[in-house]
C-alpha cells in the first residue's frame, strides 16, 4: 500500500492549490450560489475508443491530509472523478484519476500512456449528456514536479495516472502520466 500512498509526491503542493481553489470557490458560492442542477450532475462513465477503454467513474474527494483521494485498490478497473473539479462538459478543469496497475494486475489506466494526440475521449454524465474531448497533449512528469496548477485550474479534461520507472525502494512509480484534452463543441 505504501506505493500508492504518494501517487503524487507533489501532494502537498496539490493540496495547497486545491485548498486555495476551494477557499476561493467557497467565497464565490457565498456571493452567488451554484445552481442545484449542476451540483447534481456527475460523470458516470469514461470511454476512450482508441484504447478500447470503457470504465465506470466514482466520485473522489480529499483525504484528511488534503490530498485528492484515489480509487480503491480492490476496484482496479474503476477510475475516479475529483468532485472538487468541474463536471466534464462544463467550463473549468475536470480531473479523472486512475491506477496504472496493482501488485497483481493491470488497472484501468494501464494503457493510458499509449493514447495519441487527436484521440477522442467521451464522458457520459448522469444527466444523459456525453461530453466529448480531443487529446491535445500527453506528458510524463516526475512526481516532484507535478504541474498542479495546470492540472487543477486550466480548462479541459485531465486524466492522471502513475508511470515511468517503478522505484522499488520507495514502493511507487517515479512519474505521473497526464493526458490533457480539450472539449469538442
Amino acid at each position: 500500500m505504501a506505493q500508492w500512498r504518494t501517487v503524487v509526491v507533489a501532494g502537498v503542493i496539490t493540496g495547497t492549490v486545491l485548498y486555495a481553489i476551494a477557499g476561493r470557490d467557497r467565497q464565490e458560492q457565498r456571493a452567488e450560489p451554484e445552481p442545484t442542477r449542476a451540483a447534481a450532475v456527475t460523470p458516470r462513465r469514461l470511454d476512450i475508443p482508441s484504447l478500447k477503454l470503457k470504465a465506470p467513474l466514482m466520485r473522489l474527494g480529499l483525504t484528511a491530509e488534503g490530498d485528492v483521494e484515489l480509487p480503491p485498490f480492490d476496484k482496479p478497473q474503476v477510475a475516479g472523478w475529483y468532485e472538487g473539479s468541474a463536471v466534464p462538459g462544463e467550463k473549468g478543469a475536470s480531473v479523472i484519476i486512475g491506477h496504472v496497475d496493482t501488485k497483481t494486475a493491470a488497472a484501468v489506466f494501464y494503457r493510458l500512456r499509449e493514447v495519441r494526440k487527436g484521440a477522442e475521449v467521451r464522458i457520459t454524465r448522469s444527466d444523459g449528456k456525453v461530453a466529448r474531448y480531443r487529446v491535445e497533449k500527453i506528458e510524463q512528469v516526475p512526481k516532484e514536479r507535478f504541474p498542479a496548477e495546470r492540472v487543477y485550474t486550466e480548462d479541459g479534461l485531465r486524466l492522471v495516472t502513475c508511470g515511468g520507472v517503478f522505484d522499488r525502494s520507495r514502493g511507487q512509480y517515479r512519474d505521473n502520466i497526464i493526458v490533457y484534452a480539450s472539449r469538442v463543441t
